[in-house]
């Protein structure tokens, strides 16, 4: 199949790509050489980057997929490590893969002793992703035996290291930024509940970990683990299009999705709930929000990609009230939440411009039932994120299409003139 297209009376076939799901693409790679034009695409959202076979979104149905797997039933019957082995190596691991992957990450969640004095270089009050852009991006300084792009076997160890070490390192910004003394991994734990002992246990005391708390936060980590070409994601291929080390594009992809508008939506999301406070002054604000004079804006609605109701804000949902129950917690904030997510889901102006709620909606409400501060929300982020980033990394490694990125512009400047001497400008 091929789409022609025409312009100034010269017309060219382009051909048309199907995958395996999803809408077919228009490969226009030929098009500058035919045409001497570009596209224009601003934010990138009717073009592909790239071919992946890792995450599948369809944003009409509510659709998230995993290497084919629906996000409800990782979320629902997996464990995070066992869905970054699934994104990693492309198939569920049987019990010997199961096993020898979680040995792996667990042997490498130590940091280099002399990272305790990096930190020591950065304010007590600096905000957590600031700590994680500079100690990702100097990792590379301290582990040079899995740098070599090229050595396939440098590269698997990269990959374990930056999924072992992520919440190490997110646990110590946490503590450093508390005044606490940092605590080593402890072997003996879960990846969830390790780190949950590393930022919150003390070493004057043993730290008993909450089933309930651990399954909520392993879920948040499963439903951030990759979503597709986003923002941070495109930032991790683009710098690794250029042959940068695994641990600089990494840190690339902490820096972009620092931004409110992508990864600090969940923190953006409660404290909107937080500042309508109880379930009935939720009229008060849907009306502001319907008012285009008013700045406010409902956060945790609609998304870029989801037409329709987030598959993971359901899972998360469920899991609030879990955390809260458990933990004795009467947060009038969940109360709020849910009464707002009932209107808004019958309120034909929310149907009308498909405002669903999103992902960010619950889990700024588990994360701080559990008891982490507003600015740690984008960490945890973070921290789940790496491992679709360092699969995406490692996919386009291994695209014999792949090429360094280059997008191009439609350039609205001044067209070529003469320099003027300063003694002759009016």
């Amino acid at each position: 199949m091929t789409a022609t297209i025409g312009i100034d009376g010269n017309s060219a076939d382009y051909p048309v790509r199907q995958g395996s799901v999803g809408p077919e693409v228009i490969d226009i790679r030929k098009l500058y050489g035919n045409t001497g034009r570009f596209t224009f695409d601003p934010g990138f959202t009717s073009t592909a980057a790239c071919e992946s076979k890792i995450t599948y979104i369809d944003g009409d149905q509510g659709i998230l997929l995993h290497r084919g797997y629906p996000i409800e039933q990782l979320a629902e019957k997996s464990s995070f490590l066992e869905v970054a082995y699934l994104l990693l190596n492309g198939e569920l691991p049987n019990a010997k893969e199961h096993d020898e992957f979680k040995y792996l990450i667990t042997r490498h969640t130590m940091v280099h002793e002399q990272l305790a004095t990096f930190y020591r270089g950065f304010r007590r009050d600096a905000h957590p992703m600031a700590i994680m852009c500079g100690v990702v991006g100097a990792l590379s300084a301290f582990y040079h035996d899995s740098t070599d792009i090229h050595d396939p076997m440098q590269r698997e160890i990269a990959c374990h290291r930056l999924i072992a070490k992520m919440p190490t390192i997110a646990a110590m910004a946490y503590k450093y930024s508390v005044g606490q003394p940092f605590l080593y991994p402890d072997n003996s734990l879960s990846y969830t509940g390790n780190f949950l002992r590393m930022t919150f246990g003390v070493p004057a005391e043993p730290y008993v970990i909450n089933p309930v708390v651990e399954d909520a936060l392993d879920k948040i980590f499963i439903l951030h683990a990759d979503h597709e070409q986003n923002a941070s994601t495109s930032t991790v291929r683009l710098a690794g299009s250029s042959g940068a080390n695994p641990f600089a594009c990494i840190a690339a992809g902490i820096a972009c999705l620092w931004g409110p508008a992508h990864g600090g939506a969940n923190e953006a999301a409660l404290e909107m709930l937080r500042q309508i406070g109880r379930p009935e002054r939720i009229p008060e604000f849907i009306a502001r929000a319907k008012n285009k004079d008013d700045p406010f804006r409902l956060m945790g609605f609609g998304h870029r990609v989801y037409k329709n109701y987030d598959p993971r804000a359901k899972v998360l949902g469920e899991a609030a009230t879990k955390v809260l129950d458990t933990l004795g917690i009467s947060d009038p904030v969940l109360d709020t939440a849910r009464e707002l997510e009932r209107i808004a889901l019958s309120d034909d102006y929310f149907i009308e411009k498909k405002l669903y709620p999103n992902v960010d909606f619950y889990s700024g409400i588990i994360l701080s039932a559990i008891g982490f501060p507003t600015s740690m929300f984008t960490a945890l982020f973070a921290l789940a994120r790496t491992t679709g980033w360092i699969a995406q990394w490692t996919e386009m490694m291994g695209d014999s299409e792949q090429k360094i990125g280059r997008p191009r512009q439609l350039y609205t400047g001044h067209p070529r003139r003469d320099y003027v001497p300063l003694a002759q400008r009016g």
